[in-house]
């Protein structure tokens, strides 16, 4: 059986969101896809005469029989292998995702099979490996705790009005151990910044030497390769 277009799971949500009222635009949002993919999704459902909720006894094996009935392949041959060089470019841009990626991938090769996501993300994964390094770092245990926020933000629906605000994503991250924590706030105020790290270091149980923040507003009144000036409310929580 080929692989198909998208996740059996993403495309029963686009229903699902679908008959709950939400537009394509924010379908879109929600479920991190461009609003094309949502129509084409949305039309083979129409087509097959596919509403939602679905019948109890259909599984996503019957739900991808009657949205591809024509995806058989006679002869089994081997999936397309991805332009690893490309792609590793593209994850430099900023927002870029394998996710998106693998998206486009499956999309360039619409009538050939591909390989599934987990499978994309580890054939990467090995070519990465394969490059030459250039620097290591090292880390000492409990010496620094990497701050910032992710690029992208995440669409968060008021399930009674259908609205989307755009959450902030908090990431800080244990240098020796990668042990990560994250979450999400409104905003990137100083309020909102330093409460974060309360927070992230009451789930940590401890507190590093050091805090490494990016040149965040809320942390670096100036920013400075050699005497950056740091936030006095944030200077002093460090302190503390």
């Amino acid at each position: 059986m080929p692989t198909p277009r998208m996740t059996m799971k993403a495309i029963q949500e686009v229903i699902r969101l679908h008959a709950a009222g939400l537009s394509q635009r924010q379908i879109a949002q929600a479920c991190r896809l461009s609003k094309g993919a949502v129509g084409k999704y949305l039309q083979k459902a129409e087509q097959a005469s596919i509403s939602w909720p679905l019948p109890p006894e259909m599984d996503l094996a019957k739900l991808e029989a009657l949205l591809f009935p024509s995806h058989r392949s006679a002869t089994v041959t081997a999936p397309v292998m991805p332009d690893f060089a490309a792609i590793h470019t593209e994850m430099r841009r900023k927002g870029m995702t394998l996710q998106l990626l693998w998206e486009e991938y499956v999309a360039a090769h619409d009538e050939q099979r591909v390989y599934q996501y987990s499978q994309f993300c580890t054939h990467y994964r090995a070519w990465k490996g394969r490059l030459k390094r250039s620097m290591r770092q090292e880390h000492l245990a409990g010496d620094k705790l990497f701050i910032d926020y992710a690029g992208p933000t995440v669409p968060v629906i008021d399930p009674g009005t259908g609205e989307i605000r755009q959450a902030q994503i908090f990431v800080a991250v244990l240098g020796a151990s990668s042990y990560t924590y994250c979450e999400a706030t409104w905003s990137q105020s100083l309020s909102d910044f330093l409460g974060s790290h309360v927070r992230a270091l009451r789930y940590f149980g401890g507190v590093p030497v050091l805090l490494v923040p990016d040149n965040l507003k809320a942390a670096v009144t100036k920013a400075s390769r050699y005497e950056p000036e740091i936030n006095r409310s944030y200077q002093d929580l460090a302190t503390h």
